[in-house]
């Protein structure tokens, strides 16, 4: 059984997490191209390395950053996203296209 470090929880099964993707910077999406966004969403660095990676521990709903050797499948290092991050971002909807709204009438 190979097992995880999750920073709230401690050691826990790796069926228990989900991978969220690397951790690196995200264009603006509404001034990038269509070129510079595919980039990002669908490709990335395929060296042997340590990466950083988003990983989501699902029982418990908690987000955090792990390092993992590509290599060896390795986790070296697994901490809580505010170590990286200090503060929060806002995704806004561009000001040419409002923010989808959700029907909710005639649903049962």
């Amino acid at each position: 059984m190979k097992l995880m470090n999750c920073p709230l929880n401690g050691p826990r099964n790796i069926s228990e997490f989900v991978y969220g993707g690397e951790v690196r910077p995200m264009p603006n999406q509404a001034t990038c191209s269509d070129k510079e966004w595919a980039d990002y969403v669908f490709y990335s660095d395929n060296n042997i390395r340590i990466v950083k990676e988003w990983w989501f521990h699902s029982p418990s709903g908690y987000w955090f950053i792990a390092e993992r050797h590509t290599a060896s499948d390795e986790i070296v290092k697994t901490y809580d996203s505010s170590e990286l991050f200090s503060e929060r971002v806002e995704f806004n909807a561009p000001d040419d296209q409002p923010a989808p709204v959700l029907q909710t009438e005639g649903l049962k």
